[in-house]
This record gives C-alpha cells, sequence and structure tokens, in this order.
C-alpha cells in the first residue's frame, strides 16, 4: 500500500486578522506546498519522518499506536513540542474518524516541505490538511479541533486557483476567482527575514476596541475592489488603504513607515505584522531597493502563485 496526498501553501493578500471576523478576503494558494506519503511498514506503529525543503531530516520518530490512541495514556508535559502537536492532531483525527488506522500493525509516515518553514506559508495548515485527505475526514474540522483559526490557509490548500473567503463558524465561504491583473510582473513577495508568531498578532487584534464592524465593512469592500482592479495605480491605492485599517486596527505602524519609508512603490504586509512576506510593487530597480537593505529573498509573483 502506498498513498499519497499533497497541498498547496497560502498567502492571504487582503483581510489579515479582520478574515477572523468574518470579513471577505482574498487568498491564493501557493505553488510550494506539503507532501505527506503513507506505506506499509513490516515494524509495529507508525514512524515518522518530516523532511524540510532542502532534502535534510529535520523531525523523526515512532509511536506505538497504544500512545496514539489510548485516552488513559496522558501526553506528558515533558514531551517534544512536535512530538505533542504531531499526537494532537492524529487524535484528533481519529475522533473524527474512527475508522482511521483501524487494523493496521505498522505504517511509513514521510512529509515533505518545498518552502522553508519559517516562510510562514502554511507547514501547519499543509500538514493538517493531509492528515485530514488521510483519514478521509473534513480538513476544517480537524483545524478547528486542533489549532483554530479562520480556515483560509486550508481552503488554499485545496484549490488551483486564487479564492475569496469568508468565514463562518458553521461553513466557510470559498469562491474560486479569476484575477484580471494585467501588471503581475510588477508585482513581487519579499520575505522579511524572521517568521512572526501569528497567536500573537492575533492576540493584538483581539485587545483593540477599534474593530467594528465598520471595518470588516470596509476591508471586504477593498477585497471586491481589488479583485476587479485594473491598473497598478489603483492597486496601489487599495493596499495603502487596507494597510491604515489594519495600522489603525493593531496599533502598529504600517511595514513602510516602520521599515521601508523611501520605497517608492506599493507595500502591504501579509499576515501577522512584523514578519513572514510582504506584497511589494515595482520593476527591476525596485526589487534591488530590498537586496541593498539585507532582504536577499524576493520572489516573483509569477513563481510565488498558483
Amino acid at each position: 500500500m502506498k498513498k499519497e496526498f499533497y497541498s498547496h501553501g497560502k498567502l492571504l493578500l487582503t483581510g489579515e486578522y479582520v478574515v477572523l471576523d468574518g470579513a471577505l478576503s482574498l487568498a491564493i494558494p501557493t505553488t510550494k506546498g506539503q507532501s505527506l506519503e503513507v506505506c506499509d511498514s513490516e515494524k509495529n506503529g507508525v514512524y515518522w519522518k518530516s523532511i524540510a525543503h532542502d532534502g535534510s531530516v529535520w523531525y523523526e520518530d515512532h509511536f506505538n499506536f497504544d500512545l496514539l490512541f489510548s485516552d488513559s495514556l496522558t501526553i506528558d508535559s515533558g514531551t517534544h513540542q512536535v512530538r505533542k502537536t504531531l499526537l494532537k492532531i492524529l487524535r484528533k483525527a481519529k475522533e473524527l474518524n474512527p475508522e482511521f488506522l483501524k487494523n493496521i500493525e505498522g505504517i511509513a509516515v514521510t512529509t515533505q516541505l518545498e518552502f522553508p518553514a519559517n516562510w510562514g506559508l502554511g507547514s501547519s495548515s499543509t500538514l493538517i490538511n493531509n492528515i485530514a485527505q488521510w483519514a478521509g475526514i473534513d480538513a476544517f474540522q480537524l483545524l478547528q479541533k486542533s489549532f483554530g483559526g479562520s480556515g483560509y490557509d486550508i481552503a488554499s490548500a485545496n484549490h488551483d486557483s486564487p479564492i475569496l473567503y469568508q468565514f463562518n463558524s458553521e461553513k466557510p465561504s470559498v469562491t474560486p476567482v479569476r484575477i484580471p491583473w494585467d501588471f503581475t510582473d510588477k508585482l513581487f513577495f519579499v520575505f522579511l527575514n524572521k517568521k512572526q508568531n501569528s497567536k500573537e498578532g492575533i492576540a493584538r487584534y483581539r485587545t483593540s476596541e477599534k474593530n467594528t464592524s465598520e471595518l470588516i465593512s470596509k476591508i471586504s469592500d477593498i477585497t471586491v475592489a481589488l479583485i476587479h482592479c485594473e491598473t497598478l495605480k489603483d492597486f496601489d491605492s487599495l493596499l495603502d488603504a487596507h494597510e491604515q485599517l489594519i495600522s489603525n486596527a493593531v496599533d502598529l505602524p504600517t511595514v513602510k513607515d516602520s521599515i521601508f519609508p523611501d520605497y517608492q512603490g506599493g507595500l502591504k504586509s501579509l499576515g501577522a505584522w512584523g514578519g513572514d512576506f510582504i506584497l511589494a510593487t515595482g520593476g527591476e530597480s525596485n526589487r534591488d531597493y530590498f537586496k541593498r537593505k539585507g532582504f536577499l529573498t524576493v520572489v516573483p509573483f509569477s513563481e510565488m502563485i498558483v
């Protein structure tokens, strides 16, 4: 027996933070994702191997089925964090489908990331989506029982085109869309050399008293305008308007104000502010601007996006 599963990574172009409150948001699957392969093994239990984007093994473990699925066995507080997380996901998958891994003596599981884990493209969401496919369960339910969140990353993992996403605790709305931008050669992504903790960013957003239905409505309007945008000038204006709204909501300066005040093109944070990737607009000389400042990971739109 050999089974293979695959999930795309993700970038949220509009709606960071506010997607949690139901704002209409634009998410785009990335060309790089994560695979999961399951094979029979002659040895009992689950042999797990996680391979990084460069081919190195970054995590390797073995679980017996008693540890995985026995209610009487708790996960010790001293257990390695990766092991605890993996056990939690697999146990929740078993809860959702009691037939999962039933009557199996031994299997070998190998995951392969196609992007650096610190890029923030969804190493956890692609894993959850792959495990959900393997277990034959709903990935959104598995997400809510394990990590929680809006689920836009799960939706992205399952699509081959941009999507409009609107979170609803009962059933999220997911609509594939075609974006008319003929200026994508002027769009690129810049990695800020660090991964931002999204939980900290969400906590900051939740403590703000400025997050109202008006903010949700304005972000939703920008999302709609963006997918119908036909000129780079209008695109830059929409990015700036979005940045100002979120800046006010989380009481943080925009990435342009805080890091790149002299940049001449458009800039927008993606995901939790202060890390991961930003979206930038401009030509080749604009890309060199970031490299001169030490931000060497600059990815053209066409290479990043499905």
